[in-house]
């Protein structure tokens, strides 16, 4: 049995209204997740099935908490501080200033931030290689293009974004050197991580300009980008979590980005949590591609042989895939 706490309405509007939670839950880890819902099928519902896994196990319970605001950020995070929770884990890159700002007046408490960093004595900031995951996905992509055209979704257009489409094209151009990338962006606002027609019509675009491989990193939008490509016939790449299933034969493969293992380790580690800075990349098993029976007719022999390969040589120091957030520049893509 899983004992989660899962706040509601009434939570939520004490919340915004800074009075003490209605249930009164117990203290213990809390976990608060970005825009986008618990169950995006994508970086939230990856965040949530670490705390999942991790009170399945232990036989305990979190706290947890879905904003509809950004108000709400900074609220949040003070209620589950002031409540004893400990370690309170934030799901996203947005949470950095509202954690910034919280965190000083709680110095007992462990805070984890996830895809930022936040330079606190009592904060873990964890970010992840996401361009190396991307690159082994975009040789996939290139390898079983039939057009020599690939494309990529990102949702709201900043430089993480941009680092996983630099990484895609990396590796789209490695594997086929005469591979044409078509990179867009769904917006330049936080309601781009959650508008899958937008996400829908963007890879209509992309077909009509010859692609037959898409891989989206934009969220909940990305859920209208894996039903577009099933629709008209193409194969799609899912990320964050694994998404092969809800496309059984159609997502080529997922660029898996495992929150989940960031949010079960801080549970794990309840108030003995370090603070500081941890990267998560192919060499300890942040990131990768998944292989499962719902893609596994896709991927062939040579075509993992081929990834794992270029994996190997990425964590051996032998093969660099540039980073975007390095110098905010790709040098095989333009944005």
């Amino acid at each position: 049995m899983t004992f989660t706490k899962i706040l509601g309405a009434t939570t939520a509007l004490a919340l915004v209204a800074g009075s003490a939670f209605a249930d009164g839950h117990s203290a213990g880890p809390a976990i608060i997740y970005d825009l986008g819902g618990k169950f995006d099928k994508s970086f939230n519902e990856s965040a949530f099935n670490g705390a999942q896994r991790w009170a399945e196990e232990n036989g305990s319970e979190f706290a947890e908490f879905e904003i509809t605001a950004d108000a709400q950020r900074e609220q949040a995070i003070r209620r589950f501080a002031e409540d004893g929770n400990n370690p309170i884990v934030m799901a996203g890159f947005s949470w950095a200033t509202a954690l910034g700002t919280a965190a000083v007046d709680y110095p007992d408490t462990k805070f984890v931030i996830i895809d930022m960093v936040v330079d606190a004595p009592n904060v873990r900031s964890v970010v992840f290689n996401e361009h190396e995951g991307s690159f082994l996905v975009g040789m996939m992509a290139a390898e079983a293009s039939e057009t020599d055209v690939v494309s990529f979704v990102g949702g709201m257009d900043i430089p993480l974004i941009r680092r996983f489409a630099c990484g895609y094209a990396q590796g789209a151009l490695a594997a086929n050197p005469d591979a044409t990338v078509i990179a867009n962006m769904t917006g330049t606002t936080p309601s781009a991580w959650n508008d899958p027609v937008k996400g829908s019509e963007l890879t209509l675009s992309q077909i009509s300009q010859g692609s037959d491989v898409v891989f989206a990193a934009a969220g909940g939008t990305g859920i209208g980008v894996l039903q577009t490509a099933a629709d008209e016939g193409i194969l799609s790449i899912g990320v964050d979590a694994n998404q092969n299933y809800l496309h059984p034969g159609q997502v080529l493969t997922s660029m898996m980005k495992r929150v989940d293992n960031a949010v079960y380790e801080s549970f794990a580690a309840g108030d003995m949590v370090e603070p500081g800075f941890n990267v998560m990349g192919i060499g300890n098993g942040g990131v990768g591609y998944a292989l499962d029976e719902f893609n596994a007719e896709l991927v062939s022999a040579e075509m993992q042989e081929m990834v794992d390969a270029a994996a190997a040589s990425i964590t051996a120091g032998d093969l660099t895939v540039h980073d975007y957030m390095s110098d905010e520049t790709c040098p095989v893509l333009e944005f």
